[in-house]
């Protein structure tokens, strides 16, 4: 079998045939360091890093870049165009640079949590601003761009006009209609100094007020949303490169106006396969604030959310998100959580108990149905795995593997009952998916709703200490944590975090 993968660009499963195998080139959008990530940030996280897993599985050699949105992203959607880092270091008395840091550090645990691997490149819009400029100016001199009152806008009309022709109308990815955009559009701030109500901002001038600001042949400002990743993935990965990956709520208008700046600068489709995963609901509801259901990472991890009834270990979110294909709905609910961390339980103690047994190489076995029927599970999980990252029926065939791993620890059945060569052929296998493809590992079993109690307790007689001038203690408090990889910072507003590392 080959790998296909459901390309949003062609509304298709599609054989995935890289440009310049064995080497491959895939992008994926990531955070914006304005925040602590949340739930519904955890399914592309998850959901790329298998992709990544798998591909290397395969014997590709992948460079895999995912940036991080440390400047500008102000609002296109919103009335007010709003930078989200400068408006939350205002809110949490930070320099811009100190939030980032601060939410790099907490994004950067959350992936280690989850077991992610790394990113073969995480650049930063900041460390970029040469390159967001050099695009921009090449925009302009192709006469795709406009500056308006030290800002520049892409001219949507004029792409469209020229592009449509070569049958790469805007629009493309996510099959919205110009036309209908051009009715339906809000008025947003700023508009006045458009051509056009569906130009979007490449870059913006930079107001009194606003604190990150650079130089430019336009004046001071800061670069727009979408240009930052055409920019990066030009340099990083080319002109043309193999995937582009992000959450469907990327397609428009984020993705959308990538394909527009990439192709105007680079005269072609940046990526040729374009990846969505869908999103997660909270009980049949959208996360959003309004309905108080935004659950950052750290609060899933230790509880402290009104919503939750408990802690969730990040195997078990893990876990959850997997067992749905990266496409389909997924909606969150405590009972859903607390089922996946029962059979993840069920599965991991099987596996464990397996991983341990010693099997001769024997080939006989005494019930040949049982042993064709493990050989047909195995061998059905690259099968599913090349089937648009299936990892829903992965999961499923694993737990109808469970009962026959327990009725041999039950001594239900004997181990002859099976080959030893097909013993082997399924511990190898479950060790293959579960924790090079999957990406489950062990956990230690620690009880993070008690351990943050714990760590909060220690804080509050550190605060104690202090308040007394007692710095002897204060210290080796702080000292003694750090030495158990736990890292207290103490924050300007008076408040104390924490992070493992």
């Amino acid at each position: 079998m080959a790998l296909k993968i459901y390309n949003s660009l062609t509304r298709q499963k599609e054989v995935f045939e890289p440009i310049n195998a064995p080497y491959v080139g895939m992008y994926v959008c990531g955070p914006t360091v304005s925040g602590e990530s949340h739930l519904g940030h955890a399914r592309p996280f998850i959901t790329f890093d298998v992709l990544y897993r798998y591909l290397l599985h395969l014997g590709y050699k992948v460079r895999y870049v995912r940036n991080i949105t440390d400047a500008g992203h102000f609002e296109e959607e919103g009335k007010v165009a709003e930078d989200k880092i400068t408006s939350k270091a205002i809110l949490e008395k930070l320099e811009p640079m100190e939030l980032v840091q601060k939410y790099t550090h907490l994004y950067h645990w959350a992936m280690d949590q989850f077991n992610n691997l790394p990113p073969s490149i995480e650049p930063t819009a900041t460390g970029h601003i040469i390159e967001q400029i050099e695009m921009i100016k090449k925009i302009m001199t192709d006469g795709f761009a406009y500056e308006a009152n030290g800002s520049v806008y892409f001219d949507v009309i004029k792409y469209n006009e020229v592009y449509s022709k070569k049958n790469q109308p805007y629009g493309i990815l996510s099959g919205r209609n110009l036309e209908d955009q051009l009715d339906t559009t809000r008025e947003l701030d700023n508009q006045d100094e458009k051509k056009n109500k569906v130009d979007f901002a490449l870059w913006k001038k930079a107001p009194v007020e606003h604190i990150m600001r650079w130089q430019s042949p336009w004046g001071e400002g800061f670069p727009g949303w979408h240009i930052e990743c055409s920019a990066m993935a030009t340099k990083y990965l080319g002109k043309k490169f193999d995937i582009h990956g992000g959450g469907m709520d990327l397609q428009f208008p984020h993705h959308e106006c990538e394909i527009a700046q990439s192709t105007v600068c680079n005269h072609e489709l940046p990526a040729r396969y374009w990846v969505h995963n869908n999103m997660i609901t909270i009980n049949g509801r959208k996360m959003g604030k309004s309905y108080n259901n935004v659950v950052k990472l750290s609060e899933l991890f230790d509880g402290s959310h009104p919503i939750l009834t408990q802690a969730y270990s990040p195997m078990t979110v893990r876990f959850f998100i997997l067992q749905s294909q990266y496409r389909g709905t997924l909606d969150f609910s405590n009972e859903a959580l607390q089922a996946s961390e029962k059979a993840l339980r069920r599965l991991m103690d099987a596996y464990e108990w397996l991983k341990a047994q010693s099997f001769t190489s024997e080939k006989k076995s005494t019930d040949a149905s049982l042993d064709q029927q493990l050989k047909t599970w195995v061998n059905e999980l690259p099968e599913f795995m090349e089937d648009d990252l299936n990892t829903a029926k992965v999961v499923a065939n694993l737990f109808e593997m469970v009962p026959v791993i327990n009725s041999l620890k039950d001594k239900h059945i004997t181990a002859e009952a099976v080959s030893g060569a097909t013993w082997q052929l399924v511990q190898a296998q479950l060790t293959l998916f579960i924790e090079q493809v999957l990406g489950i590992k062990v956990e230690s079993g620690v009880n993070k709703k008690q351990l943050n109690g714990v760590i909060h307790l220690l804080i509050d007689i550190r605060k104690e200490a202090k308040a007394k001038k007692d710095f002897a203690t204060s210290d080796k408090i702080r000292n003694q944590l750090l030495e158990m990889g736990i890292q207290i910072k103490d924050e300007k507003d008076g408040e104390v975090s924490f992070t493992f590392s």
